[in-house]
Parts: C-alpha cells; structure tokens; sequence
C-alpha cells in the first residue's frame, strides 16, 4: 500500500515536525481480541449507492496539520504538544492488515469456536467467583446482568489477559490516515466514514489524556485503538466510564470496580439495556416460510408481525418485546433466533450479531445454565 508505506516521509517532512520521526516497526505481536464497538457486521454485501460517492481521502500534508488545528481549538490542548506526539507516532502495516480481515467477517459456526471454548468458560466461571462481591452490587445498581460484564471482559480480553499490545497512538494514527481502502462503489462512503471515526477517536484521546491525566503515548491497547479490560475507544471512556469504587478517579487499566461499573453504565446509557428482560430465544421457521433478512438489528418488529412471516419463539421468554430476527450460519445448518431490546445493547459495544451472540452464548456457560446450545465439549467445537 504505497500510501501506507509513505506516509511516514511525508509526516517527517512537516514544517511544524517538533520531533525527528523514527523508522516503522513493523509489528510481530497478534491484535488483541475484538475491538470495542467498532466492526460492523460483514455478512451481507453493501449496498450500491444511488449517487456515486468519492474517496474523501487526502495526503498527510494536509490532513495532518488540520487534524492538528482543528483538535487543539476544539478541546483547547496545546498544538505544539498534539504536533510532537503526531510526529513520533508509527504508521503499522500490521493494523491495516489486522483491520482488512475482522473475524465478525466469518459465518457463526468459523467465528462462534473462537470465544466460545471450554477453557474460556472455565477461566470465567472462576472469574465470577473471585469478583461476584463487586459484581453483584453492579448488577444490583445497573441491572445488568454480572455473567454478561464477565462474558464481555472474557470476548475482549480474556479476562484481562491480553488488553492489548499495540501503542494506542499509533493504532489510532494508522486508521485516521491510512484506514484500509477498497475502493469498491459500494463500500466508499462506509470507509470515508470509518476513517473519519478514528480520526475523531484520535483527537478524543487527547482530550482523554488531558481530563484524565494520561500520557497518551504510553498506553496500550488493540488494533483499534480499544482500550483496558473492556477495551474501551477514546470517546466511550469519556461518555462512558464510571468511577465505580468512589476514589474520585476513572482507571479502566487497573481498577476492576470501574471497569465492571463502566461496562454496564456502556449498556445502559448506550445500549438501552432493560433490568430482567430478555436477550435472544431460539426460533422456529414454518415449513414453506420465505427468507426473511431484516436489516440492521433494531428489535423492530412484534411477535406477532414475526410469526406472520413464519418465525416464532421455540418458547417466548418472559418479558419479550419487539425483536428481530436473527438468521446464523450454524455448524449444522441454518440457526434462527429472535433478538430482543438486549440483544441489541450487545451489539453496541460490537456492531456485530456474530459478537453479540457469542457473548450471550458465553455467559450463559458462565452462569452454568443448562443450555445444549451453549455447551462446549473439551475440545472447544461447538455442540450440536
């Protein structure tokens, strides 16, 4: 990708530079576990648009000082220090490449084996026992569920074991300026959307590290930029983030009481979580019903509106709402599912039904509910 491969020249041939720019390492660590709130699910194909949409991409020398001013004017941070952390940050192939193949591309039964695995049960099955003091009282306060936050740290991180590697400033610096490109009509409008997304998520950041008393430059995270044990993105941890023990400080690095408090203020305040409603249920198609892909995944529609199309409940949970349909490609042929108000929630921390359903999936093993569905034998394949 020469504009890839380039960029560094140009950055380093700034007039505004502060700071001599180092050689690209290419990175040899693995990205961490799925990025928060950012891949959208990739199972159908875009649509074409009705108006030709163009490439809104532009050089470094240009983009750059304007992010530079634009950022320093908005969250009044000073321009000489946003210009000297610009200048050392690194262009990295390896994000572009990690961002071009995103698991939630995968059909369910490719992407369920990699979260749902006997080892990840057991490791958040322990999990919960160790913390379910503090999480109790922040299911009690939110009403999210403590299975669930523990289900979303166990996807993201592997409960904490692997929060990511990757200099958050330089992930954050690659998408806002190099973000993966394929330019295919349909897809041209989402990828200037996407690379405006972080690059509003890099400025975010130092408005982070300056409410926060950050240095930017030091912290770790994904390949997307996502952050701590709940692999937050800049903007969520300033929207989001809660102190949850009281000590006048936000850390989603180290404090496991502002990470379990801000994971489910995220699904309340961001999802619309509901306190004891339902999430999925297992549906049944009626012989001779017609396929029926609803886009987005909004519970838009009634019980009733569903089973008029032939898909109803196996067993209507208590509580259920409106729902959506859910249509997975399963390890033994096609799964249907009705995903309801919190199902949706889900799917705001990852704009992926794939995502949604393994956390749920997840957390119910968690929670050691008898549910086939759900059970993996010791070799991590997926039940029948």
């Amino acid at each position: 990708m020469s504009r890839t491969l380039s960029s560094r020249a140009l950055l380093c041939a700034l007039p505004f530079a502060l700071v001599a720019c180092a050689t690209p390492v290419q990175p040899t660590e693995k990205p961490s576990a799925a990025p928060t709130i950012l891949v959208p699910d990739e199972s159908t194909p875009p649509k074409q648009p009705s108006q030709p949409v163009v490439s809104n991409a532009r050089a470094l020398s240009v983009a750059v000082p304007e992010f530079i001013r634009t950022t320093s004017a908005k969250y009044d941070i000073d321009a000489a220090y946003i210009t000297s952390v610009m200048a050392k940050a690194q262009m990295r192939e390896g994000i572009i490449n990690a961002m071009s193949r995103p698991a939630e591309a995968k059909p369910w039964k490719d992407y369920r084996p990699i979260f749902i695995t006997q080892q990840r049960i057991s490791a958040g099955k322990a999990f919960l026992a160790k913390h379910r003091a503090a999480l109790d009282k922040v299911e009690a306060q939110y009403g999210v569920p403590a299975e669930i936050i523990v289900a979303i740290i166990g996807v993201e991180t592997s409960y904490g074991g692997n929060t990511g590697s990757y200099p958050v400033v330089d992930a954050l610096y690659t998408l806002a300026f190099a973000y993966p490109r394929t330019n295919e009509p349909g897809r041209i409008e989402r990828e200037n959307n996407r690379e405006q997304f972080f690059r509003d998520e890099l400025a975010q950041l130092f408005a982070m590290g300056k409410e926060n008393g950050f240095d930017v430059t030091t912290l770790k995270g994904s390949y997307a930029g996502a952050m701590g044990w709940g692999q937050f993105m800049p903007s969520s941890y300033r929207d989001y983030a809660v102190d949850g023990d009281g000590d006048g400080k936000v850390d989603l690095f180290n404090n496991l009481d502002d990470v379990f408090a801000s994971v489910a203020n995220y699904f309340v305040k961001k999802g619309g979580w509901k306190r004891g409603e339902p999430i999925v249920s297992r549906a049944v198609r009626a012989k001779g019903a017609a396929a029926f892909e609803p886009e987005g995944l909004e519970p838009r529609y009634t019980l009733e509106q569903l089973a008029a199309r032939g898909y109803k409940p196996r067993t209507a949970p208590p509580g259920a709402g409106n729902a959506t349909l859910l249509n997975l490609d399963g390890v033994n042929g096609p799964e249907y599912w009705l995903g309801y108000q919190n199902f949706y929630a889900i799917t705001r921390y990852n704009i992926s039904k794939h995502y949604a359903m393994a956390v749920y999936q997840l957390s119910e093993a968690i929670a050691g509910r008898e549910n086939p569905l759900a059970a993996v034998p010791a070799s991590g394949r997926p039940g029948a």
